[in-house]
C-alpha cells in the first residue's frame, strides 16, 4: 500500500521517483507517514528553488513575463496625409491634436446653402515685400515680410505666410478645384483669419512662377529670394467671398479661425500645377462635418 501511495503521489506531482532510503522510521512513525514527510520536504525545496529563480529573473515571474511580452510603445509618428500619420490618426499622435477628432467647428467643409447678404468688403493692404520659400515637408510655404494686412469686422490681421494644397481642401457646392492657396493672418490678440484662393487650370500665373523659380533644394530650409512679390496679385479680380468659422486644416486643428473663401478662382497653367504635384501629389485634409454652422456669401 505504501508503495502504491508513493507512486501515485510522485506521478501527480511530477517528482522523480527516488528509492526509499533504507533508514528505519522514527519511533512511532509509520512508513506511510514517513513517505508523506519526505514528499512535503521535496515540495518545500521546490518552492524555495522557484523563489530563487524568480529573484534571478528580476522578480518578474509569470506576471513579469506577460509584461515583457507586451508590444513596444508606438514610435513617434509625424502627421501626414497617408499611412500611419494620415488625417484619421491625427488625434492619436499627440494629446494636443485631440481637436482633430472631437472638434465641432473643423475645416475644410463643402460650402453650400450660404446666406446671400451684403457682406462688408475685405480691405486688403498688400504691398511689394521680401519673401522666403520653404518646403516644410507638408507643402510649399511662402514667408512674407511684415507690412501686409487685411481689415474686416473691425479687426486688422497681419499676413504671416501663405501655402498651397492639392487638390483644393474646400469645395463649393460639391465642386473641388485643382489647388488652393491659403493666406494665413493673425491679429494682435492672436486670433487667426485665413483667406482661401481657389485655383483652376488655365493660363500661367506670374507670381506663382516667381515662387516656383525660388524653390529651395532642401526641405526645412527657407530660401530667401531676391526681389519682392506683391501678394495682391494672387487675389482674383472679383473679391466676393464666402465666410464661416472653422479651424486650421492641419494639426493641432485649432478652432475659432475666421475663413474667407474667395468665390472667383485664379488660374495656374498645367505645367505650374504639375510642378507642385511632383512635390505633393495630394496634401488635402478630407471634408469635415458642416455641423449646422452659418455660412455667409457676398451678393
Amino acid at each position: 500500500m505504501s508503495f502504491l501511495l508513493r507512486l501515485a503521489l510522485a506521478s501527480l506531482l511530477a517528482l522523480p521517483l527516488a528509492p526509499l532510503r533504507a533508514e528505519e522510521p522514527a519511533a512511532g512513525e509509520e512508513p506511510v507517514e514517513l513517505l508523506r514527510k519526505r514528499l512535503a520536504e521535496r515540495l518545500s525545496s521546490k518552492g524555495e528553488q522557484a523563489k530563487v529563480e524568480s529573484r534571478a529573473d528580476g522578480g518578474r515571474g509569470a506576471r513579469g513575463a506577460a509584461k515583457a511580452a507586451k508590444p513596444e510603445a508606438r514610435k513617434d509618428i509625424h502627421w501626414a496625409y497617408a499611412g500611419e500619420g494620415a488625417p484619421e490618426h491625427w488625434a492619436e499622435l499627440k494629446p494636443e491634436f485631440k481637436l482633430c477628432a472631437v472638434g465641432t467647428r473643423q475645416s475644410p467643409i463643402d460650402i453650400r446653402d450660404g446666406f446671400r447678404v451684403d457682406l462688408e468688403k475685405i480691405q486688403f493692404d498688400y504691398r511689394p515685400s521680401g519673401f522666403a520659400v520653404l518646403d516644410n515637408g507638408h507643402t510649399i510655404q511662402v514667408n512674407i515680410a511684415a507690412g501686409n494686412s487685411l481689415q474686416v469686422m473691425g479687426r486688422r490681421f497681419e499676413l504671416q505666410q501663405f501655402h498651397f494644397h492639392r487638390p483644393s481642401e474646400e469645395r463649393i457646392n460639391g465642386r473641388q478645384f485643382e489647388m488652393v492657396a491659403h493666406l494665413v493672418h493673425k491679429d494682435a490678440e492672436g486670433r487667426l483669419a485665413v483667406v482661401a484662393v481657389l485655383i483652376e487650370r488655365g493660363g500661367d500665373h506670374p507670381l506663382v512662377q516667381t515662387i516656383w523659380n525660388n524653390l529651395p533644394l532642401e526641405k526645412l530650409e527657407a530660401l530667401t529670394a531676391p526681389g519682392t512679390i506683391d501678394v495682391g496679385q494672387l487675389l482674383p479680380d472679383d473679391k466676393a467671398y464666402y465666410t464661416y468659422m472653422g479651424s486650421l486644416t492641419t494639426p493641432p486643428c485649432t478652432e475659432g479661425v475666421l475663413w474667407m473663401v474667395m468665390r472667383q478662382p485664379v488660374q495656374l497653367s498645367a505645367q505650374q500645377i504639375g510642378i507642385f504635384a511632383r512635390l505633393y501629389p495630394m496634401n488635402a485634409r478630407p471634408l469635415q462635418a458642416g455641423a449646422g454652422r452659418m455660412i455667409k456669401e457676398s451678393n
